[in-house]
């Protein structure tokens, strides 16, 4: 590991303008029952890696094939839609219930996905920014699900911005990841998404981990994870935060006590280089998790070599929870670690 830092804010959380992330998954699996894309998607015992790093068990909820779009995105802005679609439905019409609808985000490649899909099953259309470092692969994939794809700036940051811009158009709808002052409504329901992931994932477990680790970009999934977890375990699990050492967000706001937007160079754990934070996350992470740690691009590789090895082809923003255990993490011998695999490889 590169960085390190203990949470001073554990149990009660940073004051930041924003509510904190939902735990009940309730409203979530009452959407996805209606869907016939959606099935549960499997927690793996891994013996041969929990010998390797040291520890008595490795769990890994494996998202790779998420309701054929790839990653755990699927479940947060597609989530977000589909609540909006329930609310507009007119005579159980629901291919069109968004008819005329246009949906604006920036993406990193997985928020895009998901964006586009929903907005497809309903009737919307969905415009999505990317950043030119995104990878090309990603930018056909979203066309082939229907989006309209813009490049703009060379960050996500950059995207973002323009994204926001086009926004402003009448008719348009902004529905980020991530959140902001002043927009927090829509990137609540994304998250709210997520918890399917970690409620299917604390059926799944037969007992508690000891240690939950969780990869981080604006901070989302791990917020809405570390929610789910607190409320179902309680204070039991030791869940830790990782981040790419270049774009610690989280552990820099963490230490700040506040938002931090951070600087670095462009990682090849692209889905999390991502350098301000979500403040639900943020706000959420504060008093849920115990450890911000960051992790280089070398031993996030590394990990993505070690799961193949294992039969678990993913990508460096995959692999990164788990990496931190294999970059020198000391959990304890005794560890049962639950860990995320957070998409396929790109392309797949």
């Amino acid at each position: 590991m590169q960085d390190s830092f203990a949470n001073p804010w554990r149990g009660s959380g940073i004051a930041v303008d924003a509510p904190f992330p939902l735990d009940d998954a309730g409203d979530v699996a009452r959407l996805l029952a209606a869907c016939p894309a959606h099935a549960p998607t499997p927690l793996h015992e891994v013996p041969a890696l929990a010998t390797r790093a040291g520890v008595a068990q490795i769990f890994l909820k494996d998202e790779r094939a998420r309701m054929g779009l790839g990653s755990f995105k699927a479940l947060g802005a597609a989530h977000a839609i589909a609540r909006a679609a329930s609310q507009n439905v007119q005579d159980n019409d629901w291919a069109h219930a968004l008819s005329g609808w246009i949906y604006v985000t920036a993406s990193a490649g997985n928020h895009g996905l998901s964006v586009a899909a929903g907005a497809r099953l309903f009737g919307a259309q969905a415009v999505i920014y990317l950043a030119h470092s995104v990878p090309e692969a990603f930018a056909e994939r979203l066309a082939a699900k229907g989006a309209q794809v813009v490049r703009a700036g060379a960050t996500y940051e950059e995207s973002m911005a323009a994204a926001e811009e086009a926004a402003r158009a009448p008719g348009h709808t902004l529905l980020s990841d991530s959140s902001w002052p002043g927009y927090t409504e829509l990137p609540l329901r994304v998250m709210e998404g997520y918890l399917q992931l970690a409620a299917e994932a604390t059926a799944q477990i037969h007992a508690p981990p000891t240690h939950i680790l969780l990869q981080a970009g604006v901070g989302g999934l791990a917020a809405a994870v570390a929610a789910h977890a607190r409320a179902v375990w309680g204070d039991a699990p030791t869940i830790i935060v990782v981040e790419p050492q270049a774009a610690p967000a989280l552990i820099a706001s963490i230490r700040a006590g506040h938002a931090v937007t951070t600087q670095g160079p462009v990682s090849a754990m692209g889905r999390l280089d991502c350098k301000a934070p979500s403040l639900i996350a943020l706000k959420g992470l504060s008093r849920d998790a115990d450890i911000f740690v960051t992790i280089s691009e070398e031993q996030a590789a590394r990990a993505v070599g070690i799961l193949a090895q294992e039969g678990f082809a993913t990508t460096p923003s995959g692999a990164a929870g788990i990496a931190a255990l294999f970059a020198g993490l000391d959990c304890g011998h005794d560890a049962r670690v639950m860990a995320i695999l957070s998409e396929g490889r790109e392309g797949a």
